[in-house]
Parts: C-alpha cells; sequence; structure tokens
C-alpha cells in the first residue's frame, strides 16, 4: 500500500486511440497500456485509506487478514482493506452502543452542523471521491462527479430535517386526558450497502440515521471500500464523534458480518440495498430479534413509450434511464416496451444515440460508459444476449464482449423484436444491454409491465395528461418516471414494493426509517381551576 501511495502523487498522462467495430459500428475507444495501468493522483492522499474506521480509530482486522481489491479497467491490484469477522464486527457494534446515549441527546441543531459540515468536506473534496469512485467501480469519471454531488446532497438534506422532527398533539377519546408523541431514535443501526454507487447509497443512509440521532455500523461492499473510507475520513474530520459511524469491511467475510449484524440484540435497525435473494435471507436473520427493517432490493423497470410521445425526448429519458453507469443501477430500465405506432422510429433513433457510445477507462476523459464490475456481471449480461438471439431476437448494435480493453467490458447493446418469453423479460440484466418489446394497447402493456415479482420503479412517456394519471397509478412499482428516465433527487422518496423491499430513503420520510414514535398520555388535566 505505501508504493500505492507514492504512485497516486505521479500523473499519468494516457495515450488514447479510437477504433471502429467494423461488426456493429460501435465506437469503441481502446485504451493502451498507460491507461490501463493510470493510477489516479489525488489532490489529499490522506483520502486513500488501507484501514477500517472504527470508534474514531483506523485499525485492521483483529486476524490480520485483508483481502485485494482491483481495478475493474484493468484487474490491475488498487490495494488491500482489512477482511473483517463476527469478533470484528461485535466491536463495531460495541462502539455505537456506547456512542449512542451521548448522541441521541444532542439537539437535532447540533446533529445538523455535523452533517453539514460534513457535506462542505465532501464538496470540498469532490474530484477527489470521483476518482476513487471511478478506480474501483469503473464508472466514467463524469457518472462518478454526479454521484458525489447527489451523495453530499443527502447530509446537506437531512442536515436540514435534523432539527425538523416534530411530535403532535392527539386530541383524548377520554375527559381530562392528553395525549402527545415524541420521535425518538431507533438506536443503533446497521447499514449493508453495495457497490454500484459506493458513495451515494452510504450517504442516503447514514444522512438519514445521524440526523435522527442514531449511531450506524456500516458494512461497506468489498468490491469498492476505498470510497468508503474516504467518507470516514471526512466524517472525522467534520467533528462526527468516535462512535456515531463505524464502518466495517470483509469481501469473503460479508455472509458472517451480515449476520453478525442481524442477530446482534444491541442492533434496533437494519437497512439494506442489494438482492432480493439476500434481502430475504437478512429478513429471516433479523427476525429472532424483531428488529425495524428497510430494504431496497432488486428492481425490473419496465420503461414504456406510447405512439403519442415526443420522440426525441423519449429516446434521451430512455439512454438515460437505461445506460446510466452502464446499466448497473437498481432502477435502470430493463424492459423497454415501444408501441407498435413508433416502434421503429424508436429503434432507429436510440440505436444511433447508442452508436454514439465510446467505451473504456473511467478516467478517459472522452470515453462515455466503462467496464461491468466484474467477469461474472459480464457473464450474465452475455448469456442475456444469447438466449434474446436464440428466441429471434436482432441485435442492432453492439451484443459482444470486449477482450480487446479487458475481461470486464460489453458493448452497449439494443436488441429489437423482444418477447415475454425471452429471459431479459423476467431478470434484471444489470449490464448495458436494452431490449426493444412491441406492444399494441394500454391495457396490455400494463399488464406486461406488472407481470413481475418486483416493483421498485417504472417509466413511461407520453403527452396525453389523463394517460399520464391512468397509467402512473396502474404500475405496481415505488416509484414512477413520467417523460423522464431520472428520478432520484435527495427531496423524493425512495423505495418500492412487491419483491422490490420497502421502507423509504430520502425525503422526508427517510428520517422516519430511524425513528420510533412514543406516545405520552397524561391524565387528570380536566381539574376544574382553582379558586373557581
Amino acid at each position: 500500500m505505501k508504493s500505492l501511495l507514492a504512485a497516486i502523487s505521479t500523473t499519468t498522462k494516457p495515450a488514447l486511440r479510437s477504433h471502429l467495430q467494423p461488426t456493429n459500428h460501435l465506437r469503441i475507444l481502446r485504451a493502451t497500456y498507460a491507461m490501463q495501468h493510470t493510477v489516479p493522483s489525488l489532490s489529499d492522499k490522506s483520502l486513500l485509506k488501507d484501514k477500517t474506521y472504527i470508534n474514531g480509530q483506523w485499525i485492521g482486522a483483529k486476524s490480520g487478514k485483508t483481502f485485494e481489491v482491483h481495478d475493474p479497467a484493468s484487474g490491475k491490484l488498487i490495494g488491500t482493506m482489512p477482511e473483517m469477522d463476527k469478533e470484528d464486527t461485535e466491536a463495531a457494534i460495541q462502539a455505537a452502543a456506547d456512542a449512542l446515549p451521548a448522541f441521541r441527546k444532542l439537539t437535532g441543531r447540533e446533529r445538523a452542523r455535523m452533517l453539514r459540515k460534513w457535506y462542505t468536506l465532501m464538496m470540498e473534496n469532490a474530484e477527489d471521491i470521483a476518482k476513487l469512485i471511478t478506480w474501483e467501480n469503473g464508472k466514467p469519471m463524469a457518472d462518478a462527479k454526479g454521484e458525489v454531488n447527489y451523495a453530499a446532497n443527502f447530509f446537506e438534506w437531512f442536515s436540514e430535517e435534523a432539527p425538523r422532527v416534530y411530535g403532535a398533539t392527539i386530541p383524548a377519546s377520554i375527559a381530562g386526558n392528553r395525549v402527545y408523541t415524541t420521535k425518538e431514535p431507533v438506536g443503533v443501526c446497521g447499514l449493508i450497502t453495495p457497490w454500484n454507487f459506493p458513495a451515494a447509497m452510504i450517504t442516503r443512509k447514514v444522512g438519514a440515521a445521524l440526523a435522527a440521532g442514531c449511531t450506524v455500523v456500516a458494512k461497506s461492499p468489498g468490491e469498492t471500500p476505498f470510497t468508503a473510507a474516504a467518507l470516514a475520513e471526512l466524517a472525522h474530520r467534520a467533528g462526527i464523534p468516535p462512535g456515531v459511524f463505524n464502518i466495517v469491511t470483509a469481501l469473503k467475510n460479508t455472509p458472517e458480518v451480515g449476520s453478525t449484524i442481524t442477530s446482534s440484540n444491541t442492533v434496533k435497525k437494519v437497512s439494506f440495498t442489494g438482492s432480493t435473494g439476500v434481502g430475504k435471507l437478512l429478513m429471516k436473520q433479523s427476525s429472532d430479534t424483531l428488529k425495524k427493517l428497510s430494504f431496497e432490493l432488486g428492481g425490473n423497470a419496465p420503461f414504456i413509450v406510447f405512439d403519442d410521445a415526443d420522440l426525441d425526448v423519449a429516446v434521451a429519458g430512455a439512454i438515460a434511464s437505461k445506460f446510466r453507469s452502464s446499466g448497473q443501477t437498481c432502477v435502470c430500465a430493463n424492459r423497454l416496451y415501444v408501441q407498435k405506432g413508433i416502434y421503429d422510429d424508436f429503434a432507429q433513433a436510440f440505436t444511433a444515440k447508442v452508436k454514439e457510445f465510446k467505451v473504456g477507462s473511467g478516467f478517459a476523459g472522452d470515453v462515455t460508459h466503462g467496464p461491468l464490475i466484474h467477469d461474472r456481471a459480464v457473464d450474465k449480461v452475455d448469456a442475456h444476449v444469447r438466449d434474446a438471439e436464440k428466441q429471434g431476437g436482432k441485435v442492432l448494435v453492439g451484443g459482444q464482449k470486449m477482450p480487446d480493453l479487458g475481461s470486464n467490458y460489453f458493448q452497449p447493446t439494443v436488441i429489437r423484436d423482444m418477447t415475454s418469453k425471452m429471459n431479459l423479460a423476467h431478470e434484471e440484466t444489470f449490464g448495458p444491454v436494452a431490449g426493444l418489446f412491441p406492444f399494441d394497447s394500454e391495457a396490455e402493456v400494463v399488464k406486461l409491465a406488472n407481470d413481475a415479482e418486483v416493483g421498485l420503479a417504472g417509466y413511461f412517456f407520453s403527452r396525453d395528461v389523463q394517460r399520464c394519471f391512468r397509467v402512473a397509478e396502474a404500475l405496481e412499482v415505488g416509484m414512477v418516471g413520467i417523460n423522464t428516465g431520472l428520478i432520484s433527487d435527495p427531496a423524493a422518496p425512495f423505495g418500492g414494493v412487491k419483491w422490490s423491499g420497502f421502507g423509504r430513503e430520502g425525503s422526508k420520510y427517510g428520517i422516519d426509517e430511524y425513528m420510533t414514535v412514543k406516545m405520552v398520555t397524561l391524565g387528570g388535566m380536566g381539574m376544574p381551576l382553582q379558586g373557581s
């Protein structure tokens, strides 16, 4: 790691050359050896940590074990982080428990100032954090910078919510009684976050938890732990008290860490973002201790384009929704339903935009799409494409792995003539593949859209106001985007229905997930006034 810290002080200028794939006319930016081995130069090198943060201290695993983190663009080693286990996790939980009594007694305004300082530090160090995200996640720098701004905004938002946690006065049914409620922090919280938004998925949970007066143990993703560590360093600088924000790192031991968090009676709340299968497991593990839970799980978002839609707006929305972060988002469009009257025009315009993409290392200035997170993700994407082709789907652009760039690259792909029998119709691809399904009527497409066990997000495009209300209310999802492909906003409640989970993050509702409502009844308050 010391050699790595020395390496980041040297700026490598990448040499790049463009290459046009003759088979699919997709312009691909092919990185040379120099580009593939670029190490980002951080302005503040102290943000790169190879330890984890517990009780205000930077420490390793008690076992001394570590795990490796690799750059998905090049496959090269970034560094190592502590491979923590049950004992380490219990120590983190105890630190959070010890810090809770004092932290929960702070006023909302005092906690708000800490979050606001954390927000300010994130914005001051946005470039460095974005570099860490691109390095370990692979997304292009432009996307990474957007994530940093989005992530920081949760600290800003919840810094404003912290002083505004209101109870209620309730008219009692019994004469002489007075009833009121207060909101209290639920206690120690276990937060388990994914790799696809290594900054935002942490801040969206931690910001709400700290605003409510809770202390936390956050399990950072094994693929992207350095971003989380940088956030912890900024938390330290922001004056977050020791034990209030703790990070546990693990790769191989992730199941053990998760089980320790869910089985601990000290942890009163678990928030998880990830797959439906893991969510079900965590829910079972939490049942013995009856924890408060909020889960944001798998998606299979329908994206509907009606005949009366503005074609250019719909294409732009589909590009933004489907190919953001190379399709590795839980709310990205997975099934694109296009009404037959506009189907061919949409397919042509949409494909033309995809052909403009440039694929390569996220540090190259004109790259639009980076690698997938690992080769297993590539294999799943490839399997969906091969299945669609086998059943009659026609690849309009892309459709192939890109071994000349590395093992984690796959061409941005558009497939037409999709059917409900294909795997992509029922499974979340989580990659840069857009399947276009034709449909006839509104009733037909709503039925197709709702034919899924999950229900996180849905999108549709139409200029008919009555249809907008009708379809929005008919879609069985937790979030709907109408004439837009981007719905994430710190002010908007984020969450799903069905097997996409429960609970909401962000917005005024997000802080409630980390609080309990206490009711107080005062008797004998209807006595006659003295001297009457």
